[in-house]
């Protein structure tokens, strides 16, 4: 590949652009709404890190959403800090976790004034969200910057019909995957920023630690390439996606089958923080390129579906033990989504001719199932402080035991459900009953673990506990 170079005076350098790459990222702070962007050859991952990197020195604290990916908890590991995990709110009609309560978040910066940010993720994997104004606005008023993981959302704001970005509703920062819904190599993402409460200096810093010294022009290039193609095309690069779905959403209604797509409603959350007065919110943002389908009968998981979807050649974007995320592209055809059609037809058919009454009525629904994930995070919620000081990498005693032998010991592992690679279980948290039952739930399902040794979750690593500790 001829692209393929390395830092040339005709090139420019990431870590110090002053020609082709700054022209680049100037022009892309302007397509996303920023006042700054830094391109990221480490995708999403490397801008979470050098977030929390920049606005946090060793001890310092942030308010952090508790279902956040990985990357989060490695950041605050690095950084040496600590956080105090708010839970996410529930969507009331497919039980899936979104965002959490403004109120919750407020109440955490009244109990810890000495907070350096708020951390949030904004779109989830399933295309969920809300407006951030409120958010943005609060985390302000406290005078800290709101930080934002908007991975999935990097097509936010580049259409009438796509909710508004991290960026167009105030965040101070925000990382985008640009390769995830958008045209560039694989671990092609941005870091945009806008306002002064984010150090621009340390920011910088951040990024020439967590990113390569050797950044890959192709993938550089390949971010360059989508914001001109935005830029030309403007709305019009979205039409046909746009179009595909809202005929896939039309004919999968029609077609009266098993399948159908996630019963989203109006988020509810909890105007007190104690959960004692409920609102919704009437404007809940959601990706209309992506649609979540699951299995009405109960027959089928997540997993199996997406399984039988490859087998007709239809990749999805990822699944859970209910749901089933596809996800309409931009270079999404219209053989594409025929295949697609033909496969649900064919799979609809091979379970109905299968179909018993009597296992059917055993089936739990689709809301109940995904319910009892959300269960373990409200359950454990955590109201203090918890330090990732020292993090991985403190020579503190360990031992393996049997998972339902660990119930009530601190772990000493990460576990991660992988995709969406959100932690059901962090390093020093202590293993509950309801999250043992999920981890077997999960691990029954097939689900794939990252962070723990034993990926079958058979067993599971906790610290050493004197007596009584």
């Amino acid at each position: 590949m001829g692209i393929d170079v390395t830092e040339l005076s005709s090139t420019d350098d990431l870590h110090h652009p002053e020609a082709a790459i700054q022209e680049a990222q100037i022009l892309a702070a302007q397509s996303f709404h920023a006042e700054k962007t830094f391109f990221l050859i480490g995708g999403s991952t490397s801008g979470n890190l050098a977030m929390l990197l920049a606005v946090c020195d060793p001890g310092d604290l942030v308010i952090v959403q508790r279902n956040v990916h990985k990357s989060v908890i490695n950041g605050l590991k690095l950084a040496g800090a600590s956080a105090v995990f708010v839970s996410p709110q529930r969507d009331a009609g497919s039980g899936l976790a979104v965002i959490p309560s403004l109120s919750g978040i407020e109440e955490a910066l009244q109990r810890h004034p000495q907070a350096k940010a708020v951390f949030l993720s904004n779109p989830n994997y399933y295309g969920m969200g809300e407006l951030l104004n409120r958010y943005a606005e609060t985390a302000h008023q406290y005078g800290v910057p709101l930080l934002v993981d908007e991975a999935h959302g990097a097509h936010y704001g580049q259409h009438r019909e796509f909710p508004r970005s991290a960026m167009q509703a105030g965040a101070d920062a925000a990382v985008q995957s640009t390769h995830k819904t958008l045209p560039a190599l694989t671990m092609g993402a941005m870091l945009h920023i806008q306002g002064n409460r984010i150090n621009l200096d340390r920011l910088k810093q951040a990024l020439a630690i967590v990113q390569s010294s050797s950044p890959s022009f192709p993938i550089m290039a390949s971010l360059d390439i989508s914001r001109a193609m935005m830029a030309s095309l403007q709305e019009e690069l979205f039409q046909p996606a746009l179009a595909h779905a809202r005929s896939f959403r039309a004919w999968l209604k029609a077609a009266r089958m098993f399948l159908q797509e996630a019963a989203f409603t109006d988020v509810t959350v909890n105007s007190k923080h104690d959960g004692s007065e409920k609102i919704k919110l009437t404007s809940p943002q959601r990706d209309p390129l992506r649609i979540v389908l699951h299995d009405s009968t109960g027959t089928l998981t997540g997993k199996q579906l997406q399984q039988l979807l490859e087998e007709k050649g239809c990749w999805a974007e990822m699944s859970d033990n209910v749901y089933v995320v596809l996800l309409i592209g931009i270079g999404t055809g219209d053989e594409h989504m025929e295949r697609l059609r033909d496969s649900i037809t064919f799979i609809h058919q091979a379970i109905v001719s299968e179909m018993d009454d009597s296992a059917l009525n055993m089936k739990r629904s689709a809301k109940e199932e995904v319910e009892s994930r959300h269960a373990v995070w409200a359950a454990t919620e955590l109201e203090e402080p918890v330090s990732f000081g020292g993090g991985w990498y403190r020579n503190q005693p360990s031992v393996r035991l049997p998972l339902r032998d660990a119930i009530g010991r601190r772990v000493a592992e990460m576990v991660v459900p992988y995709p969406p690679g959100i932690p059901l279980l962090y390093a020093g948290e202590r293993l509950t009953i309801a999250m043992a039952d999920e981890i077997e739930r999960l691990a029954s399902g097939r689900a794939n673990f990252q962070g723990a040794v034993d990926s079958g979750m058979g067993t599971i690593a906790v610290y050493e506990e004197k007596p009584g500790g």
